[in-house]
């Protein structure tokens, strides 16, 4: 049996990627790696499919891709899936480079394959080698990615399996000449403007001059790190179960539990950054500790507040804030259903029957107060009633429909609910006749002032 094809299966058996029992598809570009992928599987009895996407961005030259791998999956005898993708189009629209366009567009496709119940299809191979996996671990070292990016490839995420990873280029070249194999040659890959073609064609073999040895020791570094980062995931998760507390949709992290971390910065980095927040906005998120109540931070999706004592990290909502913190001396607050206006009144205040005003005991009052939307597990005690009742059921009670319940707002002090926004207040913080002073709270639907 040739080498190749005993490794090939040793690889495949060691890391658990699948069995001669599952339907397996593979990303054929036309190129050596893919073909030799073909092969391998071929040889080795697997049942696969082939997928092949034409990006369009090579004219006549990516149609004669297109046509070789239809030709390809002929010659196995295998189902062949084909797209054609507008992707320099797609790359304008979403204002991104044709690199990540183009693997944006063909993963979301092959996912689209695997999730279609008529084929059966288990796993996607790619024919990503252990070149590929030095490229790449360079390059992550060099962007920063930490620990995450300098395990480099791995054989095996969800369903996607790459079984090439223990082979090199050279040694895909050598079978593909031994077993008389044709292949596509891109001439893309020559061209330095892509940073993976610089760091093949031009960096690596640079340093190699110096350290001859460099990709070896790269490819033993990621194996190590894999380990680590097994380690260090583990270590975080811990620290993640002690810190966070879970509001409805929000997380909570207390400020001094924070503070009295070590190694705050990468925790707090590997806290905030599964909603947007980039490793350079971690030193800005740190500063927050330090801050008064009111200052934020906030990436695409997502805003973290210093409320007292703890970080609040809550989603945006029609791209406004989840939350607002008033302050005392604050006149006015725009958010989603208009603008907040607060003031001061003396004791006696004529009581106001508008659901869009509310008057409240201000020796009751705490600031600053939180003005956000509504969530599961909220209660108060509605006016004129001594006991409390959740919100979720107060609205009910109103009536309101499902998206009325979902543009419901609260003004809270003190982690109690004084207000639901428009339509009642907390019986606790009533104006009586012993009110010395009153806060009035009023809503002005739409932005509108009078």
């Amino acid at each position: 049996m040739n080498p190749l094809v005993e490794s090939f299966k040793k690889f495949v058996s060691a890391n658990n990627l699948f069995t001669k029992k599952d339907q397996i598809l593979l990303a054929v570009s036309g190129g050596v790696d893919s073909v030799v992928l073909c092969e391998l599987c071929f040889q080795c009895g697997y049942s696969f499919s082939i997928a092949h996407c034409n990006f369009q961005l090579r004219g006549q030259e990516s149609d004669g891709d297109e046509q070789f791998v239809k030709a390809l999956a002929k010659k196995y005898n295998v189902p062949f899936f084909v797209q054609k993708f507008e992707t320099e189009k797609y790359a304008s629209e979403n204002k991104i480079s044709i690199q990540v366009a183009a693997r944006a567009l063909r993963y979301d496709w092959f996912k689209e394959l695997l999730n279609r119940s008529t084929d059966q299809l288990k796993y996607l191979l790619t024919a990503h080698h252990a070149d590929d996996n030095i490229e790449t671990i360079a390059m992550n070292f060099f962007k920063g990615s930490g620990i995450n990016g300098l395990k480099g490839i791995l054989p095996k995420q969800n369903s996607i399996n790459r079984p090439l990873l223990f082979a090199t280029k050279e040694e895909l070249l050598a079978f593909a000449k031994e077993q008389a194999l044709n292949y596509r040659e891109d001439s893309s890959n020559e061209s330095n403007k892509y940073t993976r073609n610089y760091f093949r064609n031009e960096l690596l073999p640079g340093i190699e001059k110096v350290f001859p040895e460099v990709k070896e020791n790269l490819l033993h570094n990621a194996a190590r790190f894999k380990d680590i980062h097994t380690i260090y995931e583990s270590a975080i998760e811990k620290i993640k179960a002690k810190l966070l507390t879970k509001q409805g949709n929000e997380v909570h992290i207390p400020v001094l539990k924070l503070q009295n971390t070590e190694a705050r910065s990468t925790v707090l980095y590997e806290i905030i950054k599964e909603y947007g927040f980039t490793a350079l906005q971690t030193g800005e998120a740190l500063k927050l500790l330090q801050s008064e109540s009111g200052k934020y931070i906030q990436s695409a999706t997502h805003r973290i507040l210093r409320n007292r004592k703890w970080l609040i990290i809550a989603a945006l909502q029609d791209d406004v804030a989840a939350m607002h913190v008033i302050e005392r001396d604050d006149a006015a607050i725009k958010f989603s259903l208009g603008e907040l206006n607060m003031r001061n009144l003396n004791k006696q205040t004529v009581i106001t029957k508008d659901a869009n005003t509310a008057q409240l005991d201000a020796k009751h009052i705490k600031f600053p107060l939180l003005l956000r939307k509504w969530k599961t597990g909220d209660y108060f005690y509605p006016l004129g009633m001594p006991k409390k009742k959740k919100i979720s059921r107060f609205l009910i009670d109103q009536k309101l429909s499902l998206h009325q319940k979902k543009d419901v707002w609260v003004v809270e002090s003190d982690k109690k609910i004084i207000w639901v926004v428009g339509y009642r207040i907390d019986d606790r913080f009533k104006i009586n006749d012993a009110t010395a002073g009153t806060l009035s709270l009023s809503l002005v639907p739409g932005g509108q002032t009078n």
